[in-house]
């Protein structure tokens, strides 16, 4: 993707303010920007049918580029980047689809546009909830998930909100990290991302709005339209709920008014769907599409979501929403490794991490990678290492596979020969989580007048449910020796994934 420094605060466009004029219009034009100098030059020609947007209302250019919209109560104006075409980036390879506005007389705004060839199919980095305290969390973020992806072959990525830990000042250096990744990279407004010191609403996003543009958007690529929607809202009080405005909502089904029925339609957001509180006028817009997804962050463990009758959704088919995983895993809490990053451990047992989806044409396919982990480390299983013959109808093994859902297919076979038994999924606490949890209390000492915690690492919090447990019987008529047990599973997206543990059995006279 050809790269263009546009750095907004040298560029005539300050950020001065919230909000333009009562019934003040804009104007401007999309170009093709043959120079890639950012300004249009005779006689670069404008580019006709791209959707422009105020947060609400769309228009798409005419035959010569030129778009016109009014921006009474507006933050922005963008471009929806079509396919096949790029928008520039800054240094930290955040695209620069956006102006904000100021309390002044601008009244036209051109967008540089560029060719771009893109593939029908492509895969995208999704990050939940970096989530950094200080500078030795952002150097976790960047030791602990971005060397790994440096020299990715994804298209782009995605950070779906609390970037950071109620600390703005620290965006610079968590996206001068990601940026080192070298992709185009989307923000997502989290609750943790606000102005502390501001107390309307409208204003809790003013920082973010200057590293990353508006926190409500869109852009396209290959087959596949994007949303980026900011759904947190705060009151006066500084207490936060999951919504979506009437504005963005219009801006939803207004720009969705020129996406094809065949596209696939992605909606990012930071607070999983289903806690919105205006979802069902969201359901209705979406609800007539056949090729639908949603990924959301904030929850800290990963939760396959299939939207259906029950929860407001009328669609034929239930949608299905991704609560994705986290980078931070629960907030960078527990013991050290030894390169000195905690383990991080969401609360339903997953390691941290990140997802890779796999668009193809209007279809998709969601893969979990764990944090400097192997691709294929997708599960865990637990089996005492030892048990008498006498314990073998009364133990199970049980398996937590990251990535599973109650779409998955998970069976179990003990050696090389043996059949395959289906597992049966559970809800119940991952084990290793809960033991983990159980260190905890050595983190209220001291060592040598330091405090533990600062040694060890954070506390965690107590465990939650996994939503993706499974537990299955061993065979009773096993012989002494030494067994192994692999694990199979097949996902929703027809992918497999193995696992091996290995374990004796001691004849019935053996003592512990």
């Amino acid at each position: 993707m050809i790269r263009l420094i546009f750095i907004l605060f040298f560029a005539g466009i300050v950020f001065s303010g919230y909000g333009t004029s009562k019934n003040e219009v804009l104007t401007g034009r999309v170009f093709l920007d043959e120079n890639k100098n950012g300004i249009h030059d005779n006689p670069e020609p404008g580019i006709s049918g791209i959707c422009v947007s105020n947060g609400n209302e769309v228009v798409q250019t005419d035959a010569a580029g030129n778009w016109e919209l009014p921006v009474e109560n507006a933050n922005s104006i963008f471009v929806i980047k079509p396919s096949n075409y790029a928008v520039s980036l800054n240094p930290e390879n955040i695209p620069q689809h956006f102006h904000l506005l100021h309390e002044g007389n601008q009244t036209s705004i051109d967008f540089p546009l560029y060719p771009a060839e893109e593939e029908n199919k492509f895969s995208v980095l999704f990050f939940g909830d970096t989530q950094a305290r200080g500078l030795r969390e952002v150097n976790f973020i960047l030791h602990d998930v971005v060397e790994e992806c440096m020299g990715t072959n994804a298209a782009f990525g995605v950070s779906l909100g609390d970037i950071v830990a109620d600390d703005p000042g620290l965006f610079a250096e968590v996206s001068q990290g990601i940026g080192q990744i070298g992709i185009p990279w989307y923000n997502i407004f989290g609750n943790h991302d606000h102005d502390r010191d501001e107390k309307r609403n409208e204003n809790k996003g003013k920082t973010f709005s200057k590293f990353f543009g508006p926190a409500t958007y869109a852009f396209e690529y290959g087959q596949v339209a994007f949303i980026g929607l900011n759904n947190v809202f705060f009151n006066e009080t500084g207490k936060y709920h999951a919504h979506l405005s009437d504005d963005q909502l219009s801006f939803v089904e207004n720009y969705l008014s020129f996406v094809p029925e065949e596209k696939l339609v992605v909606l990012m957001m930071h607070i999983p769907l289903v806690r919105i509180d205006t979802r069902d006028r969201l359901y209705e817009i979406l609800q007539n599409r056949k090729h639908t997804f949603s990924i959301s962050g904030h929850v800290h463990e990963q939760i396959q979501v299939f939207v259906d009758e029950e929860m407001g959704w009328k669609g034929n088919e239930p949608h299905h929403h991704l609560i994705n995983a986290t980078v931070c895993g629960s907030w960078w809490c527990g013991l050290n490794d030894e390169t000195g990053i905690p383990h991080a451990t969401m609360n339903d047992g997953a390691p941290n991490g990140y997802s890779i989806v796999i668009f193809e044409g209007n279809d998709y396919s969601v893969r979990f990678k764990a944090a400097r982990r192997p691709a294929d480390y997708q599960m865990n299983i637990y089996l005492p290492d030892e048990l008498a013959q006498n314990e073998l109808d009364t133990t199970n093994v049980l398996v937590n596979v990251f990535a599973g859902s109650s779409r998955s297919k998970v069976e179990m076979r003990i050696g090389k020969t043996g059949k395959w038994i289906p597992m049966q999924q559970v809800k119940t606490i991952d084990p290793e989580c809960l033991r983990m949890h159980q260190l905890s209390p050595v983190l209220d000492k001291e060592f040598e007048g330091q405090a533990l915690d600062d040694v060890l690492g954070y506390k965690m919090d107590y465990p939650s449910v996994s939503t993706h447990m499974w537990q299955g019987k061993l065979p009773d008529e096993l012989r002494a020796g030494t067994h192994s047990v692999t694990v199979r599973t097949t996902d929703m997206f027809n992918q497999t994934w193995t696992g091996h543990r290995i374990f004796r059995v001691k004849n019935e006279n053996w003592k512990k």
